[in-house]
């Protein structure tokens, strides 16, 4: 097997694209919201891509039929001011920075043979903590880009993320740069410690501002409950109980 292969079900035809990545990350705020946005909008499937930089594993269907794990490759032609839009998303990134920096150099020579417009890079960004409202900050490959994101309510804060972008996020825009390839990456705040819809609902929020995309948010809106309520009752736990009344006198 080659290190990296791609299996075509379809070639579409586009016209100055955009790319949208969402692959597992912190929180897998991007997965989660690139995933959705596919599904809001019908898009298809149109290639799968295998490598050798993936876990050396195989996922099992609810009938126990199995399929090599995977990113994928999806598609929306354009409507109105909505442009075509090209969607990656999948099982896992690259196992070591070498099978990084090699999955991001194929995406990104994609994207120049189907003549990519702009890259978004969907991600998370944690912050140890839970919280309410999210903010979306960003990064981009130039500073004209970071003024349009600006005026789309994009966070560009001085010293966040501190570490820098890790993963696919951050290589395809440090790549995308030195290839001409303009990007930007939206990240949502996330706590980091769960699968976190309210962070990819803020990202998809500015997201389809930006692409002129109507999105039905009801499906995140009721997976954030769900982790609301998971973390409220781990809280509970977690609280020392006062002890009653009654049992003060058996302390010495």
């Amino acid at each position: 097997m080659d290190n990296i292969r791609v299996v075509y079900y379809e070639e579409p035809d586009f016209e100055s694209p955009i790319l949208v990545e969402g692959l597992p990350g912190v929180g897998n705020v991007g997965k989660l919201a690139a995933e959705h946005l596919v599904e809001q909008i019908k898009a298809v499937k149109f290639a799968d891509i295998y490598s050798k930089f993936f876990p050396p594993q195989v996922l099992l269907d609810d009938e126990g039929v199995i399929r090599l794990v995977s990113n994928s490759l999806y598609y929306s032609k354009g409507e109105g001011k909505r442009p075509d839009i090209i969607f990656l998303t999948g099982d896992y990134q690259g196992l070591t920075p070498e099978g990084q920096y090699e999955l991001s150099d194929f995406v990104l020579n994609l994207a120049k043979e189907w003549k990519v417009n702009l890259i978004f890079t969907l991600g998370g960004y944690g912050i140890g903590k839970m919280i309410e409202k999210p903010r979306v900050l960003g990064a981009a490959t130039d500073s004209q880009l970071v003024e349009e994101m600006k005026g789309k309510g994009v966070v560009f804060s001085k010293g966040e993320p501190g570490s820098g972008i890790v993963g696919a996020s951050g290589l395809l825009l440090g790549m995308g740069k030195i290839e001409g390839v303009k990007a930007v990456c939206l990240m949502g705040e996330t706590s980091g410690y769960f699968v976190d819809p309210k962070g990819a609902e803020a990202v998809l929020r500015v997201l389809a501002s930006i692409l002129s995309v109507e999105i039905d948010f009801k499906e995140l809106e009721s997976k954030a409950e769900q982790i609301d309520l998971i973390t409220s009752k781990l809280k509970e736990i977690e609280t020392p109980q006062e002890p009653k009344r009654e049992d003060l006198g058996y302390i010495g």
